[in-house]
């Protein structure tokens, strides 16, 4: 029988009223001072008009702290074997790739044909084993068309801009069995490149991998963007979760990544490249709402 187990700050949060774990105390206090301020300046002094506009300006910070900080309440898709968005935004683009390399060994560092990247860290040319066990981070290509196989996998990038909620959740029902941090290449935790770009998969970033009751694995990347610097997760594996569970947020506006066996799954959404006039910025998703991916074939019950 598996227990599932509720983070305290989670349960902290949903007490709140909607505001996720760390929001109340900066929403609480800039309220406070804002209308402490204002009440001072209606009966005591307002200083030629300074402390009410002091007032003013608390309250309007309080607002945006409860936009940033706000985790409302999601109705889950109960759909069999359907992929969940994890993060809210838009989608980026939507890719058919295959692992052409992954992070070496300690031992593999010093061979000669490791390739060594200013920007994305050095790889050793061979992909891993089993590469849709995403044992370790690996290197991935767009397939050509006409060149696809068994191991590819297809790859949802959902782009998080600073207006949206940022609390992300659970894609799948199952065990999160790899949580992983990565820091980026050429700054001391960069290279922190706007999120909406490609390249920016290699900001720093916390990779996770989930597993189904199948056996099936799931690999959901948190990465920071050009304003997001820090990636807060709520669990860390091992760690049983629900469908659309909480899992943490990244802090102003990032992006995350979605990998899954290619052969198994087909993408449920519209992104950004494929030019349609009704989603031109892609399709917009929630967290633990919208369906990323359907599954190929799903057998009747019995």
């Amino acid at each position: 029988m598996v227990r599932w187990r509720r983070p305290l700050g989670i349960i902290i949060g949903e007490a709140m009223g909607g505001l996720a774990p760390g929001g109340l105390v900066p929403v609480l206090t800039t309220g406070c001072m804002g209308i402490s301020a204002l009440i001072v300046g209606s009966i005591v002094d307002p200083v030629a008009g300074l402390v009410p506009f002091f007032g003013v300006l608390c309250i309007m910070i309080s607002l945006f702290f409860a936009n940033f900080w706000r985790d409302p309440d999601r109705p889950i898709p109960k759909d069999r074997g359907v992929v969940l968005s994890p993060a809210d935004g838009h989608v980026m683009f939507i890719k058919r790739e295959r692992a052409v390399g992954r992070r070496p060994s300690q031992s593999e560092l010093d061979e000669d044909d490791i390739i060594r990247d200013s920007l994305t860290g050095d790889w050793y040319p061979q992909p891993s084993d089993n590469p849709l066990r995403f044992e370790t981070e690996q290197l991935f290509e767009e397939v050509p068309q006409g060149e696809e196989s068994e191991l590819d996998v297809w790859r949802i990038a959902v782009f998080m801009s600073p207006l949206d909620v940022h609390v992300n959740r659970s894609p799948i029902e199952g065990e999160l069995v790899i949580t992983e941090h990565r820091k980026g290449k050429g700054l001391k935790r960069g290279p922190f490149l706007p999120a909406f770009k490609k390249e920016s998969e290699f900001n720093e970033r916390v990779r996770n991998v989930f597993e189904n009751g199948e056996g099936e694995r799931f690999e959901v990347s948190q990465i920071s963007g050009a304003l997001a610097r820090t990636i807060v997760p709520w669990v860390i594996a091992p760690f049983s979760l629900r469908r659309g569970q909480r899992i943490g947020m990244i802090r102003l506006g990032s992006r995350v990544d979605v990998r899954v066996k290619a052969d198994d799954y087909l993408p449920n959404v519209v992104s950004a490249e494929e030019k349609n006039a009704s989603h031109p910025k892609g399709e917009f998703v929630q967290a633990g709402s919208s369906i990323l991916f359907v599954p190929n074939h799903v057998e009747d019950d019995e």
